[in-house]
């Protein structure tokens, strides 16, 4: 088997790695080694950081739904509760963003709400 010579390819490769690393500080973005383990890491937080910012907004959703129903005397569980037992079907984002755009439509869902749970309505 002939022998294989790589310096085209490991230059290329390396290239390629420092190109995506360019913007670290230091070493992180001139050596090899380091702009690889620093790669990794940032490709791993990259990946957590996507699951994150779908918790992070949905509790930022509950957390406006909350100070919504709480502004009409519920609080965000039994909001939640009234609307599912009234078959209401909205979910938590487009809750927000009514209760933000259009108080008088979330008025009526948290009487609705209300009505479905028994309690008197605020």
């Amino acid at each position: 088997m002939p022998r294989v010579r790589i310096g085209a390819a490991r230059k290329q490769r390396h290239k390629r790695l420092l190109k995506r690393a360019k913007g670290f500080v230091g070493g992180r973005s001139k050596l090899y080694k380091t702009a690889n383990e620093t790669l990794l890491r940032a490709g791993a937080n990259r990946f957590s950081g996507r699951k994150e910012k779908k918790r992070d907004y949905r509790a930022l959703w509950i957390t406006r739904l909350n100070a919504a129903a709480q502004m009409r005397g519920l609080r965000y569980g039994q909001l939640i509760d009234g609307l599912a037992k009234a078959n209401i079907k909205l979910n938590r984002k487009s809750l927000s963003e009514i209760a933000i755009a259009d108080p008088a439509a979330f008025d009526q869902l948290a009487s609705r709400a209300c009505d479905a749970l028994g309690l008197k309505v605020a």
